[in-house]
């Protein structure tokens, strides 16, 4: 290797590692948090009554200086320094969002960050409030359709900690992160690249446990655990704001992909998009608590639903946390550019998607940063794409079958089933 190469190699190198020690500070959830006794006084109020919430100060300067630093080394003009530029940008921006925590400052940085419904997308023609609409009325168009199926039986957070614990260790083997049963959690489950969480007065369906299987472990686990074994690229082990729309888009993708999806769990990333913007426009905490009611007509569930528009911003209405934009928009993303790349035959890219946690736009850096030695391959890869048989089948089928104008067949089999009765079968068994 010549001297040039060396120092080339060098210098990336130290940009990765100035831009991890700048992410250090930023541990964005935990920053929003709420103590569990603020839902016990809501839900004791009936939920008339605001809820009060503080939080700690955030001081940026650490992360700031980290990336002013980096920046001092970064040429955003070849690929590898155009991607290094737009992780300087995100934890940058995310370090100021925390700063401004429960001030309308809060949800300024988070739309850059995020996104937020009214804005179109940059490469689809839609806007996530518009793509959140749709979905619920797709949803509404089969609510005619019914289904004899038999309720789903559930089971214990214990039942499903030690399930969960053979498949971790199965897939991880010695890296398996630990399966720990706690008593507050705001969510069912929670995954770190150490331990995935579970609350335990919690339940699941077996559906419910394919979905924590595939989207938290073979997807927020593994890219964890990828990343942090990229001792060159160490930015790679960091999921800061800036890789969440592909984070959460490739573990929504999981779910779909398992078949452990359903049609409550779309209806809800709807319905979030939809209270985010209610939130925006000036509804205050109980109004969107109300709204999430009378979705569920579960107070535990709302509370959390609404909490999750609001963690970090204004209760009282304007400002609110616009994550769960990105579930929706990630998974249109992924949808595409997974399909985009089997056309392409860039299955590598395939699995790059997992060398830990990144955006979409990052592929072509590692691609280069591959070549160059300096990113290694994933180890852990999801079942669907280390034995891809099934998503080659189903992106074939997908392919062709979007090709084909089916508004002729529809009219022919509506016209078909028009004067036929509606059966009703027998429940399975």
């Amino acid at each position: 290797m010549s001297d040039a190469i060396q120092r080339e190699h060098d210098r990336i190198k130290t940009v990765a590692r100035l831009l991890h020690e700048g992410c250090r500070p930023l541990r964005v959830l935990s920053a929003l948090a709420w103590p569990p006794e603020v839902k016990a006084a809501f839900l004791a109020s009936g939920g008339q009554t605001l809820p009060e919430v503080g939080y700690t100060p955030f001081d940026p300067t650490a992360t700031i200086e980290a990336v002013h630093e980096a920046r001092c080394l970064i040429v955003p003009v070849t690929t590898i320094d155009l991607w290094l530029e737009r992780q300087a940008q995100s934890i940058e921006q995310a370090a100021r969002m925390l700063a401004a925590v429960g001030t309308s400052g809060f949800f300024e940085h988070g739309r850059l960050l995020y996104g937020e419904p009214s804005a179109p997308l940059r490469y689809l023609p839609v806007k996530p409030l518009e793509l959140a609409h749709q979905v619920q009325e797709t949803i509404a168009q089969l609510s005619h359709i019914h289904f004899d199926i038999a309720p789903p039986a559930y089971h214990s957070a214990a039942e499903v900690a030690e399930r969960l614990e053979v498949a971790v260790k199965e897939h991880f083997g010695d890296q398996a992160p630990r399966i720990e049963l706690v008593d507050q959690l705001s969510a069912n489950a929670l995954a770190t690249s150490k331990a995935i969480r579970i609350r335990r007065d919690a339940r699941f369906t077996d559906r419910d446990y394919i979905q924590l299987l595939h989207h938290e472990a073979h997807v927020h686990v593994a890219t964890s655990i990828n990343g942090k074994a990229q001792v060159d690229l160490p930015i790679l082990a960091d999921g800061h704001p800036g890789t969440t729309r592909t984070q959460e888009g490739l573990a929504v993708y999981a779910e779909l992909i398992s078949g452990s999806i359903e049609l409550d769990r779309l209806r809800r990333l709807a319905d979030r998009v939809i209270a985010i913007q209610m939130a925006i426009e000036g509804a205050d905490f109980i109004e969107i608590y109300r709204y999430f009611l009378e979705q569920t007509d579960q107070p535990d569930q709302s509370f959390e639903s609404a909490r999750r528009v609001f963690r970090g911003g204004i209760i009282t209405g304007g400002a609110p946390f616009t994550k769960d934009v990105v579930y929706l928009t990630g998974l249109l993303s992924i949808n595409y550019v997974i399909r985009a790349c089997f056309a392409a035959g860039r299955a590598d890219c395939l699995h790059l998607m997992f060398c830990g946690k990144l955006d979409l736009f990052a592929l072509p850096a590692l691609c280069e940063l591959y070549e160059m030695g300096l990113c290694r391959a994933p180890r852990f890869l999801p079942p669907w794409i280390s034995d891809p048989r099934h998503l080659l089948a189903m992106l074939t089928f997908t392919v062709f079958a979007n090709r084909l104008d089916i508004e002729p067949l529809v009219a022919v089999v509506t016209k078909l089933l028009d004067s036929a009765p509606v059966v009703r079968m027998p429940s399975a068994s």
